[in-house]
């Protein structure tokens, strides 16, 4: 019996001093949050913008998953009215991409800005982590108009300190070969090409935000 317990202590010697075991680590979640460029208009599985990115991101070694809360035809206001409810709890980090439909409706500029500012206050006060993805407005909308608009995405980055991917449909804008017949929403060949110019200011996005945690 002496013996036994002899052996028994001897093992939760040696139990304490091994190296503890590698733990769990915990899937990084993203929330994909816009319009129908975020949504995949058109498009089949597999083709939409966070498909895309969680495959590209997964491929280079991250640990996430990626939702898609883009809603097709949603304005600035529609976005806000829907947050809280569209992002769970244990998001840690949200793509917001809206703005593109207030532009394309002639939406004051200053209503788009005020929304978003209160969409990124909301998501920073839950301490969840945030990439601006930017717009750019169609140049038939005049100068006036595309000066102002233009100037939201960089204003609410630098005002909220946050990271900014200046315009979403960078390299897809007026390439018909990347677009839909509508020529204003991308086809899976353009998504791809959105995935590959984003990719960069999301991983680094994610770098930052588990350094923290």
């Amino acid at each position: 019996m002496a013996f036994k317990r002899f052996v028994a202590a001897i093992l939760v010697g040696i139990a304490t001093l091994l190296p503890a075991g590698p733990s769990l680590a915990k899937t990084f979640r993203i929330v994909s949050f816009g319009d129908s460029l975020m949504a995949g208009y058109q498009l089949g599985p597999g083709q939409s913008f966070p498909d895309q990115l969680q495959a590209e991101l997964r491929k280079d070694g991250f640990d996430v998953a990626v939702a898609n809360a883009g809603v097709s035809g949603d304005t600035t206001s529609d976005g806000l009215a829907r947050l809280d409810w569209s992002i769970p709890d244990g998001t840690d980090m949200v793509l917001l991409e809206l703005g593109s439909n207030d532009m394309l409706r002639g939406i004051d500029p200053m209503v788009t800005k005020k929304n978003l500012d209160q969409m990124i206050r909301k998501l920073k006060a839950r301490k969840i982590g945030i990439v601006l993805m930017g717009m750019l407005a169609a140049p038939n909308l005049g100068a006036a108009y595309t000066s102002v608009f233009d100037a939201i995405y960089p204003a609410l980055a630098k005002q909220n300190g946050i990271p900014l991917y200046p315009f979403f449909l960078d390299g897809v804008a007026g390439h018909p070969d990347l677009q839909l017949a509508d020529g204003m929403h991308p086809n899976p060949q353009g998504v791809a090409k959105m995935v590959q110019g984003a990719l960069p200011v999301i991983e680094e996005a994610i770098k930052s935000l588990e350094k923290r945690s």
